[in-house]
């Protein structure tokens, strides 16, 4: 009898211990300070700080949702607006060292009028560190409409990314992006940003030099030349610039 009852007290006992243990919650939120917020390497808040956060889901099927909030400047093309509100959803899964990844995505800008938003689907692939993904918009780019007021509809913008562990909490990030405004006018242009990141106690502080071949000649008045909030001031949009951050995922 003792056999058999020994056994089982330690099967129960594991059981038990097993149960005490909570899954990982399938519920995660993060929240960023940034030195400025670059969006696709383009100033959104006139080189001013930004304030970052939201939350995903995700699903053991590989299903995903999640919000991301950021502070925006009304001179970056938001008239009445100061927040941007992404909301997406979409399917992600790793086969062994590879991964895909699509899905959907809306940018809000409450408060702006005329209305300002944007749709996009979009469809990336990883190996190991390194991913790809291509975004495709569904409406008018941001609702800019283009040169003798064609549509932008079918901008698309492709992101080149490196994400490699260097241990003891460092990491090193390269991204490059090129986004193809339809019917725009030096709309078009490339972006690239390399940096550093380190994580300490679950804090990430990273550093990045940002860059963009962007026509933002403020004396000729280039596209990507943007105003202050109350349009005092002029500002290149695509200027390189150092954007130092810090955050935590929770």
């Amino acid at each position: 009898m003792l056999k058999l009852v020994l056994p089982l007290a330690l099967a129960l006992a594991s059981g038990l211990a097993s149960a005490q243990t909570p899954p990982p919650s399938p519920v995660t939120g993060n929240i960023t300070l940034a030195s400025e917020y670059r969006f696709r390497g383009i100033d959104q808040t006139f080189g001013k700080p930004a304030i970052q956060g939201g939350f995903d889901y995700s699903h053991a099927s590989g299903i995903y949702l999640g919000n991301w909030n950021s502070n925006v400047s009304q001179g970056a093309g938001f008239p009445g607006g100061n927040i941007e509100m992404d909301f997406y959803g979409g399917y992600k899964k790793a086969f062994g060292d590879f991964g895909v990844d699509v899905g959907f995505i809306y940018y809000a800008y409450p408060g702006t009028d005329p209305k300002i938003d944007n749709k996009e689907i979009y469809i990336g692939g990883s190996w190991k560190f390194l991913s790809a993904k291509l975004f495709y918009s569904l409406d008018d780019y941001f609702s800019v409409r283009g040169d003798n007021d064609q549509s932008t509809k079918g901008t698309t913008y492709l992101d080149l990314a490196a994400n490699h562990d260097l241990g003891s909490g460092w990491g090193l990030v390269a991204h490059y992006g090129r986004t193809n405004f339809k019917h725009v006018s030096d709309g078009s242009y490339s972006d690239w940003k390399l940096g550093v990141t380190k994580d300490i106690s679950g804090w990430l502080l990273g550093a990045a030099y940002v860059g963009t071949n962007a026509k933002g000649d403020c004396g000729n008045g280039e596209f990507y030349c943007f105003p202050n909030t109350d349009g005092s001031k002029v500002r290149d949009a695509g200027r390189s610039t150092l954007v130092f951050s810090v955050g935590k995922t929770f």
